[in-house]
C-alpha cells in the first residue's frame, strides 16, 4: 500500500513520547496498543522505535535483524529520506523501525552540533501524514530519550 498522502490542508499531529528511567513499566507495550487502537479507528499512526533493543517493531512485525533501513538511518544522515524507512505493517499503522545499530547512535553523534534536534528533522520529513505519532524510547535519559523529548 502506498505512503499517507499530505492532506490539504495538512491534519494536526499529535506527538506522544512515552519514556521512563526505567525498564519493565510498559512503555512499548503502551505505545504499541495506543498506536493499534488509533489505527483501528481510521486514523493515520506512525510508531517510532527509538529503543535499540527494537521491542516495538518486533511487536509489530519488523524483524529488526532484517538488512533494512531504520531510525538509526534518519538520526545518522541528515540527507537520509525516512519515507524509504517506513514500514506498513496494518492499515493506517506505520512503524519506522529500530535496530541495534542505534545503540551506537549517541557515540557517533557525540560530537555533532544539534545532536538532540536529529529527530525533529526526521518528522520534519514526514510531517502532515500522520494524525498521531507515538515514540518509544528506551529506559535512560540518553541521546535518543533527549532527541524525543526535544520533538515532543
Amino acid at each position: 500500500m502506498p505512503f499517507p498522502p499530505v492532506p490539504n490542508p495538512p491534519r494536526p499531529v499529535r506527538l506522544i513520547a512515552l519514556m521512563n528511567q526505567k525498564g519493565g513499566v510498559g512503555k512499548t507495550t503502551t505505545t504499541v496498543n495506543l498506536a493499534a487502537a488509533f489505527a483501528r479507528a481510521g486514523r493515520s499512526t506512525l510508531v517510532i522505535d527509538l529503543d535499540p533493543q527494537a521491542h516495538a517493531s518486533l511487536h509489530l512485525g519488523v524483524d529488526p535483524g532484517a538488512d533494512r533501513a531504520s531510525i538509526y538511518d534518519c538520526l545518522i544522515d541528515p540527507a537520509f529520506d525516512p519515507i524509504s524507512a517506513l514500514v506498513e505493517v496494518n492499515p493506517n499503522l506505520w512503524v519506522l523501525p529500530s535496530t541495534t545499530d542505534l545503540a551506537a547512535a549517541e557515540t557517533e553523534l557525540a560530537g555533532t552540533p544539534e545532536r538532540e534536534r536529529r529527530l525533529e528533522r526526521v518528522l520534519a520529513a514526514l510531517a502532515g501524514r500522520f494524525e498521531f505519532v507515538l515514540i518509544d524510547c528506551p529506559p535512560s535519559l540518553g541521546l535518543l530519550t533527549i532527541n524525543a523529548l526535544a520533538a515532543a
